[in-house]
């Protein structure tokens, strides 16, 4: 059976210990928190970096969708006036109220086929940038993801 110690000996039990190892342990302990600070900072820089750079092209991949939108769009407004001329000139000619009739119903009914044509044009490009721009947003959340994920 082993022996009790008394109280003294429990007092005096901490002037026994080394200073030496304490001193080896906190350095240790310091050493270790330091390296794992770098590699957390290290790991915090580069993701910063590649938000930054999915930022950028985020940014340069919606200014070029907004530029071809824009074109679809003056496409569209020089198409419709281009028409709107024609359709005045061949009213300039008109002989007729039936052929005025004739003429008008069937400029109407153009320009409907055409606004739905520009529409379809609009959203399918609309759409294009949407997904091209969506990009690389969805590729840095799935690269920060995996590097991210807990074990």
């Amino acid at each position: 059976m082993a022996a009790k110690k008394t109280a003294t000996e429990d007092a005096f039990a901490f002037a026994a210990m080394d200073p030496a190892k304490l001193t080896e342990s906190y350095r240790e302990f310091a050493e270790k928190g330091l390296v794992q600070s770098k590699e957390a900072y290290d790991k915090l820089k580069t993701a910063a970096e590649d938000a930054t750079k999915t930022v950028e092209q985020t940014l340069e991949t919606a200014q070029a969708g907004t530029v071809e939108l824009s074109m679809k769009a003056i496409e569209a407004v020089r198409t419709n006036a281009d028409n709107s001329l024609s359709h005045i000139e061949a009213l300039l000619g008109v002989k007729s109220v039936a052929e005025l009739v004739e003429l008008q119903s069937s400029f109407i009914r153009k320009q409907a086929e055409t606004a739905v044509d520009q529409a379809k044009e609009i959203h399918d490009a609309a759409r294009k940038v949407a997904d091209n721009v969506s990009k690389p947003g969805k590729a840095a959340y799935e690269k920060a993801a995996k590097n991210f994920k807990v074990a």
